[in-house]
């Protein structure tokens, strides 16, 4: 059977967040065994530089274990560049390659993001689980769509950012394993 790969599809920094927190505390209670990283923001709105939002203090939280990573890094008041740490990110990896061995009914990833997009981040990990054939859901920011795809090809959809849309998608996934089909 082919793992299914979803993205929760959002034009910025912060819509995603909740509704994955949302879900997997749901698939949670439903007593599913979820595994892999949510991220945690503080985000100040909107950006004294670009007029923009900015996310200043990002951590990545190992759902099973609690365990924080920080993925962000001060550049200083008035900095206008990324501030998001490859390093925090790799350290994070981690959970995502434990979950592997796990074999999970779910992982989630907490995006695919810049870092991603580049070859690094967590891309690896999370083309793993895919591979392994363990549903994979994660966040994508609007602006990375077409990477996205290349990257999912005919495995991946996106989903709006509703947890009752991600609640469908996985019931579909589930109902999809039973019949040995894929979504």
């Amino acid at each position: 059977m082919t793992a299914s790969l979803a993205a929760v599809l959002h034009d910025g920094h912060g819509i995603a967040e909740p509704v994955l927190h949302d879900f997997v505390a749901w698939a949670r209670r439903q007593g599913w065994r979820v595994r892999g990283l949510l991220q945690v923001s503080e985000v100040e709105l909107p950006d004294p530089v670009s007029g923009g939002q900015c996310q200043r203090h990002m951590e990545l939280v190992d759902i099973e274990q609690g365990r924080r990573y920080l993925i962000s890094q001060s550049l200083g008041k008035g900095s206008a560049s990324c501030c998001l740490d490859a390093a925090g990110v790799a350290e994070a990896s981690a959970v995502l390659r434990r979950a592997l061995v796990e074999r999970p009914d779910l992982v989630v990833a907490n995006r695919f993001g810049k870092l991603e997009v580049e070859g690094g981040g967590l891309r690896q990990e999370m083309a793993a689980v895919v591979e392994a054939g363990v549903p994979l859901l994660t966040a994508l920011d609007r602006r990375f769509l077409g990477e996205w795809q290349q990257f999912a090809a005919e495995l991946g959809q996106t989903l709006p950012p509703e947890v009752p849309a991600l609640q469908r998608w996985w019931l579909a996934q589930l109902a999809a394993r039973q019949t040995g089909a894929s979504v």
